[in-house]
């Protein structure tokens, strides 16, 4: 069964370009030869990490959307924990959180269809009784 993951992952900040462009390159091969679809591949560039991993204060984040089963994406968790260059990954599941969105944003629109029908409109009341209701009050 072919689900939807989030693969992000930190490469070395002194990796250059061309070879994480190679790395990146090598994980979607290995995603499309298992039989999995890399839906989109986004570089975040250079940030600084909330602590030293391998001694490294900051490193170069890449995020890979995969639509793949699991025996690709435990696969492509092999091929990360090898590979030199990526000092940090993670791999979540998203298409149940995609699911569940799409459930909300359905019972909203039905809340807001039924509320505007259900919702009559405001009658204003006649002047005279708004007069002799402030005379009262006051």
């Amino acid at each position: 069964m072919s689900r939807l993951y989030e693969v992000m992952f930190i490469v070395r900040p002194d990796a250059a370009e061309e070879d994480v462009d190679k790395l990146i390159a090598g994980f979607t091969t290995s995603v499309t030869n298992g039989g999995g679809v890399v839906k989109s591949v986004e570089k975040m560039g250079r940030r600084k990490l909330a602590y030293l991993v391998r001694k490294f204060a900051d490193g170069n984040y890449i995020l890979l959307t995969v639509e793949a089963n699991g025996a690709v994406v435990a696969e492509l968790e092999r091929r990360l924990r090898v590979s030199e260059p990526v000092i940090k990954f993670i791999t979540v599941r998203i298409d149940e959180e995609e699911k569940r969105l799409a459930k909300i944003k359905a019972l909203r629109g039905t809340r807001r269809k039924l509320s505007a029908e259900a919702a009559p409109a405001p009658v204003a009341a006649p002047a005279a009784e708004v007069s002799e209701a402030a005379q009262a009050s006051a």
